[in-house]
């Protein structure tokens, strides 16, 4: 038997941060994605325990190999050890209630591994050299969304994968710091897959939600939407946001982490064009990443993903500044923790 814990970190805000607990370096994570993927968690969870013997026979496994993962497991937390037999701790079972977001996270860590093995010092001295060097920015290829070839859908889809799971748990901030009560028309402007408002509409019946986006984008949206009862109350606008025509009569234009994805001067012009969207008396709401903070500690493997968008994330002075400059007003500005700062912006035109 598994003596109870203290699960850590169990007072955090919101309780999905936990996977980040147990991806705190290369090496162990990369062990624990070896346990996920050879099938020896699914094991444990269907027989509770196990000897090293019995799992290195299960898996075909050199006993010493096998003995070495163990440990590395035990030392992460995610095995306890009782009688030598090892089992899934109780923090681990709760991390595995958000196993897509924990196994999303691993991929992404290990997918930027190379990038930041290879080329850190570009990513220090030369950001631009790291950019053109980076297979990581290449997953998102923007500029081939609005293409139809099937490489194009097949790309566009895999990086949609990532956003819109990371979305489905960012959202939770966004909700429980904003109030979506009194919005009937909303336009979200970059808002892929619709999983933003998706949250936002399922939490509030009221809403009827646009998500403005480049054209192969919609079309892989809607059919992620397309099963879910919502759906009826959120439609696709195909376009290209800094030159093409938006729609207008909303009462709340939202930017949901992709400003950054913009040099200022684009992100200023998006702003001004969201504006002029909005009805009197509408929001503007950006819900954006803020800089790393630093303060002399090492940053988790889990990180990784999101170090590599340093010089991309902006203080939300820039964002205060915009609005203030279109004319917004009553302009506020709350810090919500997350595995890193986020910013929720908002003001009233």
């Amino acid at each position: 038997m598994v003596n109870k814990v203290t699960l850590p970190g169990s007072d955090r805000e919101f309780d999905y941060l936990c996977v980040d607990d147990f991806l705190p370096d290369i090496l162990t994570a990369r062990c624990l994605g070896t346990a996920l993927e050879c099938g020896l968690v699914d094991f444990l969870l269907e027989c509770g325990t196990a000897s090293p013997e019995e799992l290195a026979d299960r898996f075909g496994a050199d006993r010493r190999g096998m003995a070495l993962l163990l440990d590395q497991l035990l030392a992460n937390r995610v095995l306890v050890s009782h009688d030598g037999r090892f089992g899934l701790s109780e923090g681990f079972l709760h991390a595995l209630s958000y196993r897509d977001l924990l196994e999303l996270k691993l991929e992404l860590a290990n997918f930027c591994a190379y990038d930041v093995l290879s080329y850190f010092p570009d990513f220090v001295f030369r950001p631009r050299e790291f950019a053109k060097k980076s297979d990581f920015y290449g997953l998102f290829a923007y500029d081939r969304c609005s293409e139809r070839s099937e490489e194009a859908v097949r790309m566009a889809r895999r990086w949609m994968r990532v956003t819109t799971l990371l979305t489905k748990y960012e959202a939770q901030a966004c909700l429980k710091y904003h109030d979506f009560g009194g919005c009937r028309r909303l336009l979200d402007v970059g808002g892929n897959s619709g999983e933003f408002v998706l949250r936002i509409c399922r939490s509030h019946p009221g809403v009827e939600a646009t998500v403005f986006d480049l054209p192969l984008v919609c079309e892989i949206g809607a059919a992620h939407l397309q099963v879910e009862p919502e759906a009826s109350r959120i439609s696709f606008v195909k376009g290209n946001a800094l030159v093409d025509a938006w729609p207008g009569g909303f009462d709340l234009v939202s930017f949901k982490s992709m400003l950054h994805d913009w040099p200022d001067e684009a992100a200023k012009e998006l702003m001004a064009r969201a504006a002029g969207a909005l009805e009197p008396g509408g929001t503007m709401l950006i819900f954006e990443r803020g800089a790393l903070e630093l303060g002399g500690t090492p940053l988790p493997f889990s990180l990784v993903p999101f170090l590599l968008f340093h010089h991309s994330f902006r203080p939300s002075r820039f964002y205060v500044d915009q609005l203030r400059a279109l004319g917004f007003e009553k302009v506020e500005v709350r810090k919500i923790n997350l595995e890193m700062p986020f910013h929720l912006v908002t003001g009233t035109r």
